[in-house]
């Protein structure tokens, strides 16, 4: 039986990024493209045609966090692709029936050399590849592991700097990175149907705060500050000691009700400043409001479940530090409360994308991002919120407006602590109670009818075979899960078989699973195929008849 093809709709941007792919000749292309724009399926897609073009070819992802290592995952499998996200340096060769890896910047940097040799003329994807430089040896890492692959494909969703090192296999105009092809917020709005246009309620505060030389210091939003006092200013204002951040979550639990009357799965997320910061807020929503709350942070090791089961979900609300920011896909967030003291340009955008992404069916897509009003912050949402008039108003190509990136530094926080704050409202053009400004955004919803219809075939295997929904062949039925779900329940059920041999047996479990590897033809379960596993547990179960 021949490959079943997928069906897939590209979107206008989708299919041009496509081309001009196919047309360079360098092995670096860089992709810019706002969240919620679709950069995964544009990279599984680029990956699919290359790997049908190069047979044998390994495709390697590299993600920033962990979670989205099984988001990657998930969605290229969609397509025929499968690619182990469990996978570590100490595993061995990678199983004949999986076409490459999705890895971390954080692995890379422990097992360069090991991912140099899977890497090898291989298709790799670079997603947010600004998280090389976030320290110099990941860069150096990165150039290690990948100097070999036949073309690196490097993904971001906004336009970066480099403020300290060149990040590897970018191409820089002055200290701007140049994008071989860029898809900006305004031009996504313009096409319609693509991203939500996002509304931005500024509030204003009155804080006051002891710094670190013992000095009391008072100030609003709008008294011009030096950097470290500007830091602390919105410490103070975010700090769960005053009445500034309670007043803001009181206004956003109110505006998500609202949503949640027309769309009854809409959540919203609070990004906090640290993990206690991140449980605080919890806390005060359960108890002030009560309503559920998931808590997603890095010190916890279930954090991932959490984030699929609440985009799976119906609860309101999601409070993380970084581990929602940034690639998460959660298309039914559609508020958000930014309350962290990381006000660089390039982390504002990509949160904010946490709140973009478009739901179809769902008639009016306003999303709301709740910020403090300080000048930077003030600076980028305004640049935001231009693009998003011009293109509601006059539905043309617009490129993205770019700010001077500014760096947190907290400075010395020893003595530091907060006397009160009290939020007050916004003088800006995004006040509550103004959001109508714009024209209807119904006007933007999508067209069936546009983009590309192509037909992808599942990519060949190193070995030539094709593997469809997990099998080793095509024709075996599809039952939803994808290859290294399949896996993973074959791995645990032989576990289970020898932990029964053990048992009836007496032998040590290493010369147990030495025997089923010598039977099903493998070293190892970790690179066993589907079809080994299969044969492992099969002569596994017939052992155990025997008793």
């Amino acid at each position: 039986m021949a490959a079943r093809p997928t069906r897939l709709r590209l979107r206008p941007w989708q299919k041009a990024a496509l081309d001009r792919l196919a047309a360079t000749s360098s092995k670096d292309f860089l992709a810019v493209a706002t969240p919620g724009a679709g950069k995964t399926t544009f990279a599984v897609t680029a990956a699919v045609q290359n790997l049908s073009d190069h047979p044998g070819r390994r495709v390697v992802v590299v993600a920033p966090t962990s979670h989205l290592k099984f988001q990657w995952a998930a969605s290229a499998a969609k397509l025929g692709l499968h690619l182990e996200p469990a996978w570590a340096a100490r595993d061995g060769v990678l199983p004949a029936d999986m076409h490459g890896i999705v890895t971390t910047y954080q692995q890379v940097a422990s097992s360069s050399r090991e991912l140099a040799k899977l890497a090898a003329d291989a298709f790799v994807i670079l997603d947010e590849i600004h998280h090389a430089g976030d320290d110099r040896a990941w860069g150096e890492a990165v150039t290690t592991a990948f100097g070999g692959a036949a073309m690196r494909l490097s993904l971001s969703g906004t336009p970066f700097r480099s403020d300290t090192a060149a990040i590897p296999f970018v191409d820089y105009q002055l200290d701007e990175a140049r994008a071989d092809y860029e898809y900006g917020y305004g031009d996504a709005l313009g096409d319609g149907g693509v991203v939500r246009p996002v509304y931005f309620p500024r509030i204003g505060g009155f804080m006051e705060w002891v710094d670190a030389g013992g000095d009391t210091v008072a100030a609003t939003f709008d008294d011009e500050l030096d950097r470290e006092r500007s830091n602390q200013r919105l410490r103070t204002a975010l700090s769960l000691e005053g009445q500034w951040l309670p007043t803001v979550l009181d206004q956003a639990v109110e505006r998500l009700a609202e949503l949640r009357q027309e769309h009854p799965e809409a959540g919203g997320l609070v990004i906090a400043a640290d993990q206690e910061h991140a449980k605080g807020i919890a806390e005060l929503l359960r108890t002030r409001h009560r309503v559920k709350v998931v808590v997603a942070t890095s010190d916890d090791p279930d954090a991932s479940d959490h984030i699929s089961r609440f985009a799976a979900g119906t609860e309101p609300w999601i409070v993380a530090v970084r581990m929602v920011s940034e690639g998460v896909d959660v298309p039914r967030l559609r508020l958000a409360v930014f309350a962290t003291t990381t006000t660089t340009e390039l982390f504002f955008r990509q949160a904010v994308g946490r709140v973009v992404r478009w739901t179809n069916g769902v008639p009016d897509q306003r999303a709301y991002f709740f910020v403090p009003d300080d000048p930077r912050l003030r600076h980028h949402a305004t640049s935001m919120a231009e693009q998003r008039r011009h293109s509601l108003r006059k539905k043309q190509e617009d490129r993205e407006e770019r700010g001077e990136v500014e760096t947190d530094d907290e400075g010395q926080m020893s003595l530091f602590s907060v006397i009160g704050s009290v939020a007050t409202e916004s003088t800006g053009h995004e006040a509550p109670g103004v959001f109508g400004a714009d024209p209807d955004t119904r006007a933007l919803e999508g067209d069936d009818d546009l983009g590309v219809e192509v037909l992808l075939l599942p990519p060949p295997l190193p070995d030539g075979r094709v593997v469809m929904g997990g099998a080793d062949d095509d024709s075996a039925p599809d039952d939803g899960m994808t290859l290294r779900q399949k896996k993973t329940q074959l791995r645990d059920a032989n576990a289970g078989v020898v932990n029964e041999l053990h048992l009836a047996t007496g032998q040590p479990r290493a010369q147990i699973n030495n025997e089923l590897n010598r039977l099903a033809g493998c070293n190892s379960v970790t690179e066993a195929t589907l079809a080994q596993l299969q044969r492992r547990l099969d002569h596994g179960r017939r052992w155990l008849q025997r008793f």
